[in-house]
């Protein structure tokens, strides 16, 4: 309540791709209770093995979150960064490398956005399947801006949509 007056926050969906390939488990376990702490319910994806991409390095354990969020995208970015920076995230080597936790917004709304920095959105990345695969998994129906195209039908025209990924609990 403000001046006697009760305001509305705004909330906007944020969808998001989380991924760990240094004591994963537990990096993402972390990761979740925190997006709960803060942001209320948090739908999950299952976890999945993925094969690093972009650099030579040990799998990756990759899920899907969406979340509704009083933050703007740039905000939201910012927090999502602390959270990784918190779990040891180290941003001083190659772009791509091992990571103990990466939190990327995929999706906010149906917002297209790039820049400034690397925040993109919607992030290229939804061509891997890393971030299709569990997103298509908890937002079936969510349509990409770009394409026109639902989540689920961008994942059955993947190359990799006949493939069993190895699932892990988190």
């Amino acid at each position: 309540m403000v001046d006697g007056k009760f305001t509305l926050t705004p909330f906007h969906r944020a969808y998001l791709s989380l991924g760990s390939n240094v004591d994963a488990g537990t990096h993402l376990r972390a990761a979740v209770a925190a997006l709960r702490e803060r942001f209320g319910e948090v739908v999950l994806s299952d976890a999945y093995v993925f094969p690093a991409v972009g650099f030579d390095g040990g799998d990756f354990l990759n899920a899907a979150a969406v979340i509704d969020s009083d933050l703007d995208p740039f905000a939201l970015n910012d927090w999502l960064h602390a959270l990784e920076d918190t779990h040891g995230r180290d941003r001083s080597g190659p772009r791509y490398g091992d990571r103990t936790l990466d939190i990327d917004i995929v999706f906010y709304d149906d917002l297209v956005l790039d820049g400034p920095g690397h925040l993109q959105i919607p992030r290229n990345e939804i061509r891997h399947a890393f971030v299709l695969k569990p997103l298509a998994e908890i937002a079936p129906g969510f349509i990409e801006p770009r394409s026109g195209k639902t989540l689920q039908a961008l994942w059955r025209e993947h190359r990799d949509h006949g493939v069993t990924w190895q699932r892990v609990a988190l």
